[in-house]
């Protein structure tokens, strides 16, 4: 069993920063590919950011540039730093991670940008 648990969100200005944190703990070591996906409101949900199994990056196209995946082994923990943000960004961000071909997400973390 996996857990994630994501913290960090808020209300900011377009053009302002957010990190977004993800706590995972369980039976870590059974993690593939982890990341951030997001939901804006009315659409569907969609990837942000990723590391694949292997450790490369992906990123959406709309977020290339302005979003950094990041993670700390140490501490369990995954990172998303998100800067210049629009209010496009505006989302229920999740965490999720790959466990034995299946998907665990977290709860969620509402990023709101205000224009």
């Amino acid at each position: 069993q996996v857990q994630l648990v994501e913290s960090g969100g808020g209300l900011v200005q377009a053009g302002g920063s957010l990190k977004l944190s993800c706590v995972f703990s369980g039976s870590t070591l059974s993690i593939g590919a982890i990341g951030w996906f997001r939901q804006p409101p009315g659409k569907k949900r969609e990837l942000a950011a990723s590391f694949t199994s292997r450790g490369s990056t992906n990123y959406a196209d709309s977020v290339k540039g302005r979003f950094t995946i990041s993670r700390d082994n140490a501490l369990n923990t995954l990172f998303l730093q998100m800067n210049s943000l629009k209010p496009e960004d505006t989302a229920v961000y999740y965490c999720y991670a790959a466990v034995g071909g299946t998907d665990v997400w977290g709860r969620g973390t509402q990023v709101t940008v205000s224009s």
